[in-house]
């Protein structure tokens, strides 16, 4: 799925009461931005911000922020935020390489949904269950760790499985398909999903943790 370029992302993205423009400056202080001690979830990669702000939605006594590096897809994310009072939701325009820069020791959750796979043997360095981030994301779970992935791409949940395992994490669910999964997983669907979901693939699906 291809995204539009949005031309003028720049202006939309600085104008938003939802973005957070220097997070290095709260590191340490999120339940300030939030004016609550309610839980901090984190979806890396959030896209078009679909994923995110249903659950912003569903869950008014959590509060999620979401990350995403492209200003075209931030500012989708905004836009679809027009009109729109959440209170628990905010939005940050940075890389994932930096997120010990903007917490430490705040975050219960983080979400992987359709995170680029970086498939090639070379570039699994770059997949956010890779075990230089697992080291990163040691640094800002609040106490327990926990994971929840969602990706249709085989080579990445199968090298998210191991590093996972390797990295003492255990599993409280697996699915090799999450749609037909007799359980009846929780599940807000991103864009991303809600395409393959009309071409009938596979979605793979994995919650982790770890307790401390």
């Amino acid at each position: 799925m291809r995204y539009n370029v949005v031309k003028n992302a720049d202006n939309i993205i600085s104008g938003s009461e939802y973005l957070i423009k220097n997070p290095e400056n709260y590191k340490g202080k999120w339940s300030n931005v939030f004016s609550n001690n309610n839980p901090i979830c984190l979806e890396l990669g959030m896209g078009r911000g679909s994923f995110i702000i249903q659950m912003a939605k569903l869950h008014p006594n959590i509060n999620y922020i979401g990350l995403e590096l492209d200003k075209s897809q931030t500012a989708t994310a905004i836009n679809n935020l027009k009109n729109q009072k959440l209170n628990n939701l905010k939005i940050i325009c940075a890389d994932a390489k930096n997120i010990i820069n903007y917490f430490t020791k705040e975050i219960d959750t983080i979400y992987l949904t359709f995170s680029e796979p970086w498939p090639k043997k070379q570039d699994e360095k770059k997949r956010f269950t890779h075990e230089s981030y697992l080291k990163l994301y040691d640094r800002i779970f609040k106490k327990d760790k926990h994971i929840i992935l969602k990706t249709d791409n085989k080579i990445l949940f199968s090298s998210s499985l191991e590093s996972l395992s390797k990295y003492w994490y255990s599993f409280n669910k697996v699915s090799l398909d999450l749609h037909n999964d007799e359980r009846k997983i929780e599940n807000v669907m991103t864009d991303f999903e809600k395409q393959y979901f009309k071409e009938h693939r596979a979605i793979y699906y994995v919650d982790a943790y770890f307790k401390n």
